[in-house]
């Protein structure tokens, strides 16, 4: 069972939908086997690019995501989203590693370091930061996930390519992959937009293909410590 793999695992997310989009299959499937799983949420839209109302929707849109995927406990960090740059990076690492620390997770699902959006490459580093092995208690498992929207559209050849090396199973999961994602109506857009469920679904069929399974999602093993 995955959840053997896997056990207590924690999501870290540096917006709300990246983590449905990465690794909303593997978190029902995880939760359907009974681990725990917990969803950060590390930043937030602020005043004036984004209006009360839509910052409260998405939380609610995530809320409902969350529910729907089975995790078991979600935390929201409200930095400012698109400003991690700007943002006290010694404050995000306390922050970060003290949810880590609280939550105690077997394995850490991150975003990974060469997606487009600053905000994910900030997260990607402090997350590792967070799980930094001479601790007593640490992640003994890290994967860094896809985002669509964000990893593939990176500068090949330039910045760190997302080379899969790590598959998890998730045909018996991808409808409540897809309908979690459902719930963010405020981030849907029509296809061929990556933020699609027909594109979400190709994606998972072809992440699947590649280890002759229906559908999959896919990582890059960052460190495991047996």
């Amino acid at each position: 069972m995955l959840s053997e793999v896997f056990g207590k695992t924690l999501v870290i997310a540096p917006h709300p939908d990246d983590e449905v989009l990465g690794v909303g299959g593997t978190i029902a499937r995880l939760a359907s086997e009974g681990a725990e799983v917990g969803i950060v949420i590390v930043t937030e839209g602020k005043p004036p690019h984004y209006s009360s109302e839509a910052v409260s929707r998405v939380k609610e849109e995530a809320r409902r995501a969350h529910a729907i995927l089975g995790a078991s406990k979600s935390y929201w960090m409200g930095f400012p989203a698109a400003g991690l740059a700007e943002t006290s990076i010694s404050e995000l690492n306390r922050s970060l590693f003290e949810i880590v620390s609280t939550y105690s997770p077997q394995t850490l699902l991150i975003p990974f370091v060469g997606d487009m959006h600053i905000d994910h490459q900030i997260v990607f580093t402090s997350s590792l930061v967070a799980a930094r092995p001479h601790q007593a208690r640490f992640p003994r498992l890290i994967l860094a996930y896809e985002t669509l929207s964000e990893t593939n559209w990176n500068a090949a050849y330039v910045t760190p390519n997302f080379v899969p090396n790590v598959f998890v199973d998730i045909e018996e999961h991808l409808e409540a992959k897809l309908k979690a994602m459902a719930t963010f109506e405020s981030q849907l857009r029509p296809a061929p937009h990556e933020r699609a469920l027909e594109t979400l679904k190709a994606l998972a069929t072809l992440r699947g293909a590649t280890v002759f399974k229906r559908a999959a999602e896919a990582f890059v093993m960052i460190r495991q410590v047996q």
